[in-house]
């Protein structure tokens, strides 16, 4: 690409909120929009194929692991990419995340069984870690803030195109072809992403960084979120929610991550950055996050999965009616991406959004089984939860510092990954806990072939789901609400 050549700004430069010319940002942008579209209309393109998926294998109790097995070695890889990126320079960092998300896109394209899917899923999220959390940083790296949220309209073109795609293209492909064309997709778009990655500049490294030295605290991360993710989205229908099993699961995680915390404490380079949670509004901010991104997962996962089971549509209307959610999303980013950048005041944005969609989460709990209907009050929760991700990312990194940049966005990005693997996994065990008499592989035969079983059980499933997600909702617009407020 024509232009001028790009260099990182220095430490002097950002403090003075140098301003960057279009043809700079665009430069960036065009090397970084390649893999940002892939981590994010991963979820889009699987959420309607679950049904299908279940079918060919037979499990559909397993499902929600399809995404929670990605969400949790993304989060386990989140801070690792962070801090590495800091240190030997988030271009090279992010084409060795690149490669490895790719391989796992090959592994799960050919799998043979669930478990063999799942695992190509984990290993797709060891590289997908730092897709977005790199891709974020070397924009931050460049361009101040204020003028990062002026900018918010090119971030929502990748993500109408992601987000759009997404379901009607995995709607369309498990409709008439095989779902595992939706994992080989991914090599050509990797190799291009690779080539147009390669022509940017390499980026300031800083080997002063402390890279990643506490492999005790990444072991304690990991086996702390994985006892609690399995614990909670395996009660209720792996083994009872009153058994010693789910005892084991959820007391161990909670202790493994009591010690995680203060084994970090004593840590000078920890893993876990808790020094940043220190500083005044950052635990609020993150929490929020979680909060939200733990509704726009559960929904897009399992709106596909209400639609084909519930309101007895096919994977390809499926795909279409999942739509309007993710359109909402966006409209919501790129309004509030306007008013933040107009006014510099981020802090009202978040409050509004997630209160509106919990209002919207809500009125899905008594809505009637009309699809237009559902399509609807799912636009207006989208609406509401497109403004949180972008704005409170910015609040972030201004609040931490340029210093810290990679290590405030990674752990932005790990509070989202871990919102999302909270978001499908305990959705999930409610829904599929409320099912215990339904015959599921029977319904999901149905789905595949597109008949109707009586569905009373599963729409009362996902109503008590809905109105949980409601609640998680709710209490992000509290969280939002005590965060400070910051003019950027």
């Amino acid at each position: 690409m024509n232009g001028p050549i790009l260099q990182p700004n220095t430490p002097e430069q950002n403090n003075a909120q140098r301003q960057v010319t279009r043809s700079e940002f665009l430069q960036i942008f065009t090397a970084v929009m390649l893999p940002m579209f892939m981590a994010m209309i991963d979820q889009t393109l699987l959420a309607t194929a679950t049904p299908i998926v279940a079918a060919d294998f037979g499990n559909l109790f397993d499902t929600s692991w399809i995404a929670t097995a990605y969400l949790l070695t993304a989060a386990v890889m989140v801070p690792v990419y962070g801090r590495l990126g800091d240190r030997h320079g988030r271009r090279n960092v992010l084409l060795v995340s690149l490669t490895i998300f790719v391989l796992g896109a090959t592994l799960c394209a050919v799998s043979q069984s669930m478990h063999q899917l799942i695992a190509g899923r984990a290993l797709q999220g060891f590289g997908g870690g730092g897709l977005m959390s790199l891709s974020f940083a070397l924009i931050g790296e460049l361009v101040p803030p204020r003028q990062r949220v002026s900018y918010q309209g090119y971030f929502a073109i990748v993500a109408t195109a992601a987000n759009v795609l997404g379901p009607v293209l995995g709607g369309q492909v498990v409709a008439h072809a095989s779902w595992r064309w939706l994992f080989f997709a991914h090599l050509p778009l990797g190799v291009l992403a690779a080539w147009r990655l390669g022509r940017l500049p390499h980026g300031r490294h800083n080997p002063g960084a402390p890279g990643v030295t506490d492999l005790v605290g990444l072991a304690l991360f990991a086996l702390g979120t994985v006892l609690l993710l399995f614990g909670f989205s395996s009660a209720g229908h792996r083994f009872a929610w009153l058994s010693w099993q789910t005892a084991v699961c959820l007391g161990v995680g909670v202790l493994t991550w009591t010690v995680l915390l203060l084994h970090e404490h004593r840590q000078r380079a920890p893993f876990f950055p808790v020094d940043l949670l220190q500083i005044r509004g950052m635990s609020m901010s993150l929490l929020t996050v979680i909060c939200s991104t733990f509704c726009l997962l559960a929904l897009v996962f399992y709106l596909p999965i209400y639609f084909q089971l519930g309101l007895h549509t096919g994977a390809a209307q499926a795909g279409l009616l999942l739509m309007p959610v993710l359109l909402g999303f966006v409209a919501g980013g790129a309004l509030a991406g306007r008013h933040v950048g107009r006014t510099g005041e981020p802090k009202p944005v978040p409050v509004a959004g997630l209160t509106l969609a919990a209002i919207a989460m809500l009125a899905l709990v008594i809505a009637p089984t009309n699809k237009v209907l559902v399509a609807t009050l799912a636009f207006v929760a989208g609406l509401g939860l497109g403004p949180t991700m972008p704005t409170v990312q910015v609040m972030v990194q201004t609040i931490a510092g340029h210093d810290r940049l990679g290590a405030a966005t990674a752990l932005v990005i790990l509070a989202r990954t871990l919102g999302a693997a909270l978001g499908t996994s305990l959705i999930g065990a409610v829904v599929y806990g409320l099912m215990p008499h339904v015959d599921l592989s029977q319904l999901v035969r149905h789905a595949a072939v597109w008949n109707e079983p009586d569905n009373a059980q599963v729409v009362r499933a996902f109503h008590v789901a809905f109105f949980a997600t409601a609640l998680v909702a709710a209490f992000g617009a509290l969280s939002a609400s005590r965060m400070p407020k910051v003019r950027l």
